[in-house]
């Protein structure tokens, strides 16, 4: 049964919130790539290491490699929302990519951003 205009609303919202909270999540780990619309590039961690001291030297690229991790992990979260949104936008928000069929709402209501039903869900 397709959703009715106030559970897209109502989703829509949901997909607005978690956007705004995974931009502040970004900005502690990441800024927005100013060469490239929509991408996210991680940040150098808030330590400034003697150059003489490997230790130090090692923990600051650690750091980043963690921050590359986390940033790489919340922007494709982010990218999930931010189509479901466009699909919202589309009228094709809560119809598999996949088969056209519904997706069920309570999977919309577990992942707000799925863009396939269970049966099409490619399992990582």
């Amino acid at each position: 049964m397709p959703l009715t205009k106030e559970k897209i609303e109502y989703f829509k919202e949901k997909l607005n919130k978690r956007k705004a909270e995974l931009e502040k999540e970004l900005s502690v780990v990441a800024r927005k790539n100013p060469d490239v619309k929509g991408d996210w590039e991680p940040t150098q961690a808030d330590m400034n290491p003697m150059v003489s001291d490997r230790n130090e030297m090692a923990d600051t690229f650690e750091e980043m490699e963690e921050r590359a991790v986390v940033e790489d992990s919340l922007e494709e979260q982010f990218d999930l929302v931010v189509q479901a949104l466009e699909r919202v936008k589309k009228g094709t928000y809560g119809i598999c990519e996949t088969c056209g069929e519904d997706i069920d709402e309570r999977r919309l209501e577990a992942l707000p951003a799925a863009k396939n039903c269970v049966k099409h869900t490619k399992n990582k």
